[in-house]
């Protein structure tokens, strides 16, 4: 039983360390080896032979990979939303009676423009209607 648990620890902590240094690409693959692992480990501390073992490292693997991939789709969503709404802005520059220049950045919103201080503009914007609140 002893050498069972060792034996059982060193095959988890080559997993890890073939996890930390190989890596994955995904959330999915990262969470699934690791559920195989704690799975091989789970099922070999309670079974005591390799059946057990390879249906833990199985059950294990399937469930890290469906917790990795739910992780994967809310990450894809994130950066589909930010997306989104970087598309939404416009960046007006306004050249001041020095020639500086300074960036006003609208924000469509339906037909709409918000300005940065939450005016709205029905249409887009001039410079000179900017540069009456931004500019000098």
């Amino acid at each position: 039983m002893a050498r069972q648990i060792v034996t059982i620890g060193l095959t988890l902590v080559v997993a890890l360390t073939f996890l930390g240094v190989a890596g994955c690409e995904t959330d999915a693959q990262n969470t699934a080896l690791l559920g195989a692992a704690a799975g091989a480990g789970i099922g070999a501390l309670a079974g005591g032979d390799t059946e057990a073992t390879l249906i833990g490292a199985g059950v294990g693997a399937g469930t890290g990979y469906i917790i990795g991939n739910e992780s994967d789709k809310k990450k894809t969503r994130q950066d589909i939303e930010a997306v989104r709404a970087e598309q939404n802005v416009v960046t007006v520059w306004i050249t001041n009676s020095n020639n500086s220049r300074i960036p006003v950045r609208l924000t469509k919103s339906g037909p709409n423009y918000v300005g940065p201080q939450g005016e709205i503009y029905t249409t887009m914007p001039t410079e000179e209607q900017l540069k009456m609140v931004y500019g000098f």
